[in-house]
């Protein structure tokens, strides 16, 4: 079922007492699915095979517990989240962005879970970005939510065109990245098949990867978890734009860039269409499937030699409401999917990312050829240059929808500068935060 968007109210749970969890932990027992029948509620984001397959294998295993799902597009959800975990509570929803929903009271507090559980023993690093403070801010606090695994974002190429244009290995610089795209421009493929149409400007992937080669990705991170005084129009963040506008001059995008969806942008790559496209570990496993040997994946390279790379590298955050009726089972299943071998060979063959949990826990074999085996790789290189970045979508609850979309698109139909578009955001992102 798919809900239809609507403004996003700002609501509280309008309780005096701040959410406790479930009934287990307050009576000192483990949290189980116990086994009486269940139904968890879940919300989650379309086009993803990865939760949908998680739920089954947790229903085979457990055959008291079905889903309830309903889907809708991550701009969508972002939208409708204040106003679902208010009237509608699921027991599980997909959090495009928490940090208003945990301060006004919308989601559980998951440490008495991971005191149960043992998630408190993982590498903190895996939990920080779902960690949200009293006012508001990203990277302390309480835990407010738990990741399906563990994603990050890169370029995919298709080997096939890569090979006929003479690459030998990924690009070691933007420049040589840039010659590379202008090789294909004159083969008359197009060398970036990037979605930005819809309510979902996709040219945030390369603007941020580009905003790694050319900044601290320390500093991207201080500005999406609201800390004081950050801001996205730096001097590094603009040479950024001014890149992906050059990019866009040079023709390097479909002249339809703006008309087109996820969808398309996935059709047109597998197709053979597209050279690249910046996209998820996500799709990992389903190129795999789509286009055996002949997908590849490397990371947007520095400006110079030898510097250090960033990407996009957060949790598939889920949380559990504050008023969830099953929250007991849900965090269950959260945990089963970070403990469980089927769940975590799950995240791996079908998500395509690094499970969560501990350091050392059971890891599906993989293909050494495989686009999988290149994007758990890469994550490897993330880990070991500190370039894990939360995504600029996620700064706040409004700001991909209502500022980043629409002046992405701007840009490309040449309506924005680079400067601007970052100044614009940068406004929108004060005035929504209050700061």
């Amino acid at each position: 079922m798919t809900i239809a968007a609507c403004g996003a109210p700002g609501a509280t749970t309008g309780d005096d007492t701040k959410p406790t969890a479930g009934n287990a932990i307050a009576s000192g027992e483990a949290p189980t699915c116990g086994s009486d029948d269940v139904v968890l509620s879940a919300y989650i984001e379309t086009g993803f095979p990865l939760p949908k397959a998680l739920t089954e294998e947790f229903t085979a295993q457990h055959p008291n517990v079905t889903f309830d799902i309903r889907e809708d597009q991550f701009a969508v959800i972002t939208q409708n989240a204040p106003r679902i975990l208010a009237d509608n509570p699921p027991d599980l929803m997909r959090l495009p962005q928490m940090s208003d929903l945990a301060k006004d009271g919308l989601l559980l507090d998951l440490d008495p879970y991971a005191e149960a559980f043992g998630w408190d023993e993982w590498p903190a690093s895996q939990l920080l970005q779902m960690r949200v403070d009293d006012e508001g801010r990203r990277g302390d606090g309480p835990l407010y939510a738990m990741g399906l695994n563990y994603s990050m974002t890169g370029i995919f190429y298709n080997k096939e065109i890569a090979a006929e244009l003479g690459m030998t290995e990924a690009p070691q610089t933007l420049a040589e990245l840039d010659a590379l795209l202008q090789k294909a421009k004159d083969a008359g493929y197009n060398p970036i098949g990037q979605f930005n149409g819809g309510a979902t400007g996709g040219l945030a992937f390369p603007l941020q990867a580009l905003m790694a080669s050319y900044g601290d990705a320390s500093k991207i991170n201080a500005w999406t978890f609201q800390q004081p005084g950050a801001t996205i129009a730096t001097p590094e963040n603009i040479k950024a734009a001014e890149h992906l506008d050059q990019w866009i001059k040079a023709g390097f995008f479909a002249d339809d860039a703006n008309a087109i969806d996820y969808a398309t942008m996935m059709s047109r790559f597998i197709d053979g269409k597209s050279l690249l496209m910046f996209n998820g570990d996500w799709e990992s496993g389903n190129l795999d499937a789509q286009m055996p040997g002949n997908a590849g994946f490397f990371l947007l390279p520095p400006v110079e030699a030898g510097g250090k790379v960033g990407a996009m590298s957060a949790p598939l955050t889920y949380g559990i409401a504050a008023k969830a009726k099953n929250a007991d089972c849900a965090a269950y299943f959260l945990d089963w999917i970070a403990t469980n071998d089927e769940g975590r060979t799950i995240a791996v063959e079908i998500g395509g990312s690094h499970p969560m949990g501990q350091t050392g826990a059971f890891m599906p074999k993989v293909d050494a050829d495989s686009v999988t085996a290149q994007t758990l790789a890469a994550g490897t290189t993330i880990g070991e240059d500190d370039g894990a970045m939360e995504f600029i979508a996620n700064a706040t609850g409004e700001i991909y929808a209502k500022s980043w979309t629409p002046n992405l698109q701007k840009l490309v139909a040449g309506q924005q500068t680079p400067e601007g578009l970052l100044t614009a955001v940068q406004a929108d992102y004060e005035n929504q935060i209050g700061g």
